[in-house]
């Protein structure tokens, strides 16, 4: 059981408020430039504060044909909310029914984080449950490589580069393995968060003194402070039309997954 909860102080605005700080690395949109971006943004990255080890991360990083694949070839979710829970939980019942166990198997825990951010136990769980099917698939995909891969493509450069510093800062923190795999666009940890916000939101959830997005406790409890950070109010309702239910768009931007999660928290949690 993990012991009390302690907000990890490490500078939280590091490279998302210095990414700017350096000539910005030549951006590109085939493999071709990859290599010569990763020299130059090696001097934007020591300009913001990333030391040895995550140069050296960044050195081994590799063009993610996998990630430029799943960028470009994005749909949407265009789903009705019955089909999109039927493709990604099962059913409601079925879900919810899974979920309490995962509570059960360590209710303090969950009391704990309902206490101190105001975020219920349903609401985690679903999360949980909806990103990585409660830690079984994180993802395949070398998250320096995926990361910096986006950060070096012309399409959304402005947006992955401060991610991708940051990145490289969790490797220079301990937070990150060099080679550790995550989702295809850099995605990490049960709950998938991308860097920026593993270093902006990130918390100990199991009192050991570090953070790490691949123990769940850790996931779990910087999920709990993400949301509250974004507007959460404890205690108060999370259906359609509330401000709750407007803060899971800062967790995810499509409607038919915020319905998802408060259908099936709301279930969880009844």
């Amino acid at each position: 059981m993990p012991r009390a909860i302690r907000t990890v102080t490490a500078a939280a605005a590091l490279a998302l408020g210095l990414a700017g700080a350096a000539q910005a690395a030549t951006c590109g949109n085939t493999s071709s430039g990859y290599q010569a971006w990763k020299q130059e943004f090696a001097a934007e990255a020591q300009q913001a504060g990333v030391g040895q080890r995550g140069i050296q991360a960044l050195m081994g990083a590799q063009y993610s044909g996998t990630t430029i694949s799943a960028d470009r070839n994005q749909t949407g979710v265009r789903y009705s909310l019955d089909e999109f829970i039927r493709i990604r939980l099962g059913s409601v019942d079925g879900f919810a029914a899974t979920a309490r166990k995962r509570i059960q198997q360590n209710p303090q825990f969950y009391s704990s984080l309902e206490q101190r951010y105001g975020v219920p136990a349903g609401i985690l769980v679903a999360i949980h449950g909806m990103e990585t099917g409660f830690g079984r698939t994180m993802g395949n995909v070398p998250v320096i490589s995926s990361i910096t891969t986006v950060a070096y493509d012309c399409r959304r450069s402005d947006f992955f580069t401060p991610h991708a510093l940051a990145a490289l800062q969790m490797v220079d923190r301990g937070m990150l393995s060099a080679n550790q795999q995550g989702a295809a666009h850099g995605e990490l940890g049960h709950t998938q968060f991308l860097p920026g916000n593993a270093m902006r939101y990130g918390v100990d959830g199991n009192g050991d003194g570090r953070v790490d997005f691949y123990n769940q406790y850790d996931a779990l409890a910087s999920t709990a402070n993400f949301l509250r950070q974004k507007g959460w109010q404890p205690g108060q309702p999370f259906g359609e039309g509330t401000q709750n239910f407007r803060v899971l768009n800062e967790w995810n931007a499509a409607t038919v997954y915020q319905q998802a999660i408060a259908r099936v928290a709301a279930r969880i949690e009844g």
